[in-house]
């Protein structure tokens, strides 16, 4: 794709063909499909806190076990696709994700849904990249891509507001286990018709299976991510806390190298070399941190911490996701008619205000009306962000990497999703422990009591002790606990904040004016 213009240079050899309906309809329906696997979780917090029993870190690894497959797979999945096609990826992807979500409707301890949730994670890597990629893939012209890239981020998002009505929904009405048993269901569909209407496609041209590069960056985002949410229940300084931390930056160096060094690498690293795609791609992390641990903290706070219902949880999250696809006809308008930097800044910074707003709300008020500025803020700037980060990276290669460009873009997107939950988690937590110790070390509460705080306390965290019915009888360490988790998540909206803010400053300082005419 030419520099310039964003449209694909005469001589390339690129073919394209049309994009089918069927196609574009199958693509919909899968990116839909895994956005909602993403999110169901989040609504369900609250009732896995009360059925399962997470302690420490547990309840945020049912979230990122899902995640830490598609942050992992998705550039593999997009050789894969490249390769040897891409329609029998979204089916294959589906029929995973639905297997996956069967066995977490199954689970009775936290352990069985973590695995439920890591198969339905790598069929979510399959179809975030391929969905893409096949939607990339038929369009011939700037105008029309940009409006089915707000389409395909529009459909994403739609799946992250259909997921909390229908855990909140299922809940109300049965079990948790249902809002994985319709997911299933769902999953089922969108194979049946991805195997009916999408046309395939592929782009093999120097593309093969790399595997020291997927082992290597496979092991560094892992132990990234093992070190990070066991930081604030194994405690920053132990063993196998910093080990993750020494693994993670080792195997990141041997990634970089075994990149350089392969023949058909799985990442390209001169396709940083773009100033916009290296933007994009560094904003698809830290603005995606900031959203997704965004959406994490509100789950906690109106879950575990305040206890309300998963169907009154949901409304928060239409706030999140569902503006994304109300405002497709605005956010295809303004990739088509301004450079994304500046769609991207606005974005962020809606983003960013949205969560300082956020931070200063009190964990005692339950009532959702405080929510609708600073959620609905923070889901305009994701609408903006989300659709214009696509468009910034597939904008700015050209076509033999467009299915690496979608691919690297999905990846870095969805790490950064990872890392919400992991480092929004982790810095809540940390702080909330420290808190409550404070608060009951100044408590007038009996000593015996004291201690059975203490005790919850080392062997669960603070959201163990916050577990006590609301209607107990006065003299327990549930409100000091409560106070303490409310500080910490409020920290955490305060980071994402700060991320969304840092990651705007990037965008308008880091991209010249000529570097605008690539984003246009």
């Amino acid at each position: 794709m030419s520099a310039t213009t964003g449209l694909p240079p005469t001589g390339t050899g690129v073919e394209r063909s049309p994009l089918a309906l069927g196609t574009l309809i199958a693509c919909c329906l899968a990116v839909c499909l895994a956005q909602i696997g993403v999110a169901i979780p989040a609504t369900l917090n609250g009732l896995f806190q009360q059925d399962l029993h997470p302690v420490g870190s547990e309840l945020t690894w049912i979230s990122d076990a899902f995640l830490l497959p598609v942050s992992v797979l998705e550039l593999t999945f997009g050789v894969l696709g490249d390769l040897f096609g891409r329609k029998r990826l979204l089916i294959g992807g589906a029929l995973l994700l639905g297997l996956g979500e069967s066995v977490s409707a199954s689970s009775h301890g936290v352990h069985l849904l973590w695995a439920g949730q890591a198969l339905s994670g790598i069929g979510a890597a399959a179809l975030f990249p391929t969905s893409l990629a096949m939607i990339v893939a038929g369009t011939r012209g700037h105008g029309e891509r940009a409006r089915l890239i707000a389409l395909w981020a529009g459909l994403l998002s739609l799946g992250g507001a259909l997921a909390p009505v229908l855990g909140g929904f299922t809940a109300a009405h049965g079990s948790w286990r249902w809002s994985f048993v319709v997911v299933a269901i769902v999953a089922g569909v969108s194979a049946l018709v991805s195997l009916v209407l999408a046309r395939d496609s592929r782009s093999p041209a120097g593309r093969s299976l790399d595997l020291g590069g997927q082992v290597t960056i496979g092991v560094s985002l892992f132990a990234l991510l093992y070190a990070v949410i066991q930081g604030p229940t194994d405690g920053w300084g132990s063993g196998p806390v910093v080990g993750g931390f020494v693994v993670a930056v080792l195997f990141l160096v041997l990634f970089v190298v075994a990149e350089r060094r392969a023949s058909s690498p799985l990442l390209r690293l001169g396709i940083f070399v773009n100033r916009g795609f290296a933007v994009a791609s560094v904003v698809a992390v830290v603005g995606m941190f900031s959203f997704l641990g965004t959406a994490y903290a509100t789950s906690i706070r109106l879950g575990p911490i305040q206890h309300q219902s998963p169907l009154r949880t949901s409304v928060a999250f239409l706030l999140l996701n569902g503006l994304t696809l109300v405002l497709i006809p605005v956010t295809s308008r303004l990739l088509a008619r301004m450079p994304a930097r500046w769609l991207l800044a606005i974005g962020l910074v809606l983003m960013a205000a949205g969560d300082f707003l956020a931070a200063t709300l009190a964990v005692g008020d339950r009532t959702l009306t405080v929510l609708v500025l600073p959620l609905g803020l923070v889901g305009t700037g994701f609408a903006f962000t989300v659709s214009s980060i696509t468009a910034t990276a597939v904008n700015t290669v050209e076509p033999a990497l467009e299915g690496m460009a979608s691919a690297t873009t999905n990846q870095l997107r969805d790490f950064g999703f990872t890392l919400g939950p992991a480092v929004v988690g982790a810095i809540a937590l940390s702080n909330a422990a420290s808190g409550f110790q404070a608060r009951l070390g100044r408590s007038s509460l009996d000593p015996a009591l004291k201690a059975a705080a203490q005790h919850v306390m080392a062997e669960g965290g603070p959201l163990a002790v916050n577990s006590v019915p609301p209607d107990s009888p006065p003299g327990h360490a549930g409100p000091l606990a409560f106070d303490a988790l409310g500080h910490g998540y409020s920290i955490g909206y305060l980071v994402c904040g700060l991320a969304a803010l840092a990651s705007c400053l990037l965008v308008v300082g880091a991209l010249r004016r000529s570097d605008a005419r690539t984003l246009q």
